[in-house]
């Protein structure tokens, strides 16, 4: 298996990875501008891009994700919630579904709360081990921090959405996954994240507050720390869906 991050200049994580052995890959939450790089990744692996995916509508950053997929001949993902509310058509994943990229397996993780169409990819390299090996969590949990969830002008409602979506789909992880967010330090994503762009899921157990709290302590903690709009958030999110 191949894994590379990208560090983009809006403080987001891009991945691309996949199976060089069977020639396969997959790139999650592309910047526009950045295609070119995942191209010339996929020729010095010599591996196809397979699939493109946005973790969800972003609100940061102009997605590059359509672009991409159209320039490789990939199918674009979003959570099939998106749904009616894109203006194009898409690749509709669901909760649990899994994605095969040869000795790599993807399963999709519908985590709502940041945005109602969030999703988290756990991934296994079974030439490593039959157990998932790392989960990339998007805006849903950060290495020191939770996702925002006041993006749609619904904070306590999404905010306990975040809360189950955290409890039932990503603590019960093994302390070991590892864990690769999309934003670190400097992104308006979340309130305080740390520069770091990895961490495992046991250390944020121990070490991230948002994860110990009651599920109404954490709704009032996350309300009361919600950082800035970010800038050109409407033009962002309506280019995004518009494709």
């Amino acid at each position: 298996m191949f894994f590379k991050q990208l560090a983009t200049r809006e403080f987001s994580l891009s991945y691309f990875f996949g199976c060089g052995t069977k020639g396969k890959s997959m790139a999650v939450d592309v910047i526009t501008g950045d295609e070119g790089w995942f191209i010339e990744e996929a020729k010095k692996a010599g591996v196809t891009i397979n699939y493109v995916i946005d973790t969800h509508v972003h609100a940061d950053h102009y997605s590059g994700g359509r672009t991409l997929a159209q320039m490789v001949g990939a199918p674009y993902c979003l959570h099939e919630s998106d749904k009616g509310i894109v203006h194009f058509e898409f690749e509709p994943l669901s909760d649990g579904q899994s994605l095969n990229l040869g000795n790599v397996d993807i399963e999709v993780l519908h985590t709502p709360g940041h945005t109602p169409d969030s999703i988290c990819l756990l991934v296994t390299d079974r030439n490593r081990s039959e157990l998932p090996w790392f989960v990339i969590t998007g805006d849903t949990l950060f290495v020191g921090s939770i996702g925002r969830p006041d993006l749609l002008g619904r904070e306590r409602e999404m905010a306990a959405q975040l809360y189950d979506s955290l409890h039932t789909k990503l603590l019960h992880l093994s302390n070991e996954v590892e864990l690769f967010p999309g934003h670190q330090a400097g992104s308006a994503c979340g309130a305080g994240l740390s520069g770091k762009p990895s961490s495992t899921i046991g250390f944020e157990k121990h070490w991230n507050p948002g994860l110990s709290m009651p599920k109404e302590t954490f709704i009032e903690s996350l309300l009361k720390n919600i950082p800035p709009r970010p800038a050109e958030m409407d033009r962002m999110v309506a280019a995004n869906i518009a494709g």
